[in-house]
């Protein structure tokens, strides 16, 4: 569905509503000059989590975007990682903005990241009476 995403090779482990759990290699093509994951490549990561974590939240009608994000790096990240977010559902009568959070942790356990987005959340469109009869 986003195809920048694929650059990562995340893959979703666990998906219910509200919550995501997601994993990524270690592998040459996210590494960073230190010889551990880059710091886009976890803040992507975790972006994800909160993203699918967030759309299973929602009602399926709602719009989300991405408006901001936050990433705290508290140690080099090694290993097959896995980013984990949980939310609560939410009613979207109208635009708000959520923050939702998701720990990136390595295979010991550790938190090496801890990612903050926030989303814009907006209600289905209201369709006009020129849309509803097909023209365009």
């Amino acid at each position: 569905m986003v195809p920048y995403t694929d650059s990562i090779g995340a893959h979703v482990r666990e998906l219910s509503a509200g919550h995501a759990r997601v994993t990524m290699a270690d592998r040459r093509q996210v590494r960073n000059h230190l010889r551990s994951v880059h710091a886009i490549a976890l803040a992507n990561l975790g972006e994800v989590a909160t993203g699918l974590a967030m759309i299973t939240a929602a009602p399926q009608d709602v719009r989300s975007i991405l408006v901001a994000l936050s990433v705290t790096y508290l140690t080099k990240a090694r290993g097959r990682l896995q980013a984990e977010c949980r939310c609560e559902m939410v009613l979207v009568t109208e635009t708000l903005e959520q923050d939702v959070a998701a720990d990136i942790t390595n295979p010991a356990g550790e938190v090496v990241a801890r990612v903050v987005a926030r989303w814009r959340l907006s209600p289905p469109q209201i369709r006009t009476a020129h849309s509803q009869n097909g023209a365009r």
